[in-house]
């Protein structure tokens, strides 16, 4: 065995540094400076007797058994994260750091009913939050950046745990001079795949709506895209098209001053599922649950 071993940090920064493929940005996610972070890098080199990265001025390329060593160094600092979490969990419930992916679909809606509640009840509890969209939340879960995410499935998880949240209706908005006079729920044929809006690839929202509707073609179709439910809701108040919009928005006032208006859709499946997930085996298990328990609550 020998008496060397990588320390965690050099690990950090050789994950971070493969991450962004940039000294500079690789540093700030560490925070440190680019010195520091690019000084533990070849620490860790020089330790290991390899080169596992080229560097030029402009281009940072990992070496093919650089490469190697960053997926083992996302299991290890993994198992490290457990190894923190499984002393927290022996503490007390929902206490000390936790930190969540929200995705963009439910972060403004759904978080700023719970947050005021859970910092009341649970001051011990030290939540840390980032907006991500569901393939960037489940990276992040995977390599250890957070600890669970709060997401809308069905979406390609992993082997995670998960508990249901709450079923999100799906509505489809119309602008206020639509010729048609929505009734009061609109099935799929009535949707006009030429003036579809959707979110940007990335969102799982717009696989849902479209899975709903169980109309292949619309994906193809549609050709106007939004980067957020706000900007599709002024997409359509502006008379450019129709979109479908999550019922937790509508209730969260999403449509205040806007003249659209807004119909539940009526297919089989016409939800979505908010769900709370996070490592299958994770010791804070029970916890999460917990917290889910606290996000049905609110």
């Amino acid at each position: 065995m020998s008496t060397y071993l990588p320390t965690i940090k050099q690990l950090q920064y050789l994950v971070a540094l493969h991450e962004t493929g940039h000294f500079g940005r690789a540093a700030e996610a560490s925070f440190v400076s680019q010195s520091t972070l690019s000084a533990g890098i070849r620490e860790l080199e020089t330790l290991l007797g390899v080169t596992l990265v080229e560097r030029s001025r402009r281009v940072v390329r990992f070496t093919p058994l650089g490469d190697k060593v960053v997926a083992k160094a996302h299991r290890l600092l993994r198992e490290a994260e457990e190894l923190s979490e499984l002393v927290q969990a022996s503490g007390t419930p929902l206490s000390g750091e936790l930190r969540m992916s929200v995705i963009p679909t439910i972060a403004p809606f759904m978080l700023p009913h719970i947050l005021p509640r859970l910092r009341k009840e649970r001051p011990a509890l030290k939540l840390f939050l980032r907006e991500e969209t569901s393939a960037d939340a489940i990276e992040s879960l995977q390599h250890g950046r957070v600890d669970c995410v709060l997401l809308a499935l069905p979406f390609a998880t992993g082997d995670i745990e998960y508990e249901h949240i709450c079923d999100d209706k799906l509505f489809v908005a119309f602008p206020k001079d639509d010729p048609r006079d929505p009734p009061a729920s609109i099935p799929p044929s009535m949707i006009d795949e030429g003036h579809l809006l959707l979110l940007e690839d990335g969102h799982c929202l717009k696989e849902h709506a479209l899975a709903a509707c169980n109309r292949p073609e619309l994906n193809a179709s549609a050709t106007m895209i939004g980067t957020s439910l706000h900007t599709l809701v002024q997409m359509v108040d502006n008379g450019l098209g129709i979109t479908m919009l999550p019922e937790m928005a509508i209730k969260a006032g999403i449509l205040k001053g806007t003249e659209i208006i807004a119909r539940p859709l009526q297919t089989d499946n016409p939800s979505r599922e908010i769900a709370l997930i996070w490592r299958k085996n994770s010791p804070r298990g029970e916890e999460f649950r917990l917290l889910a328990e606290e996000l049905r609550a609110g």
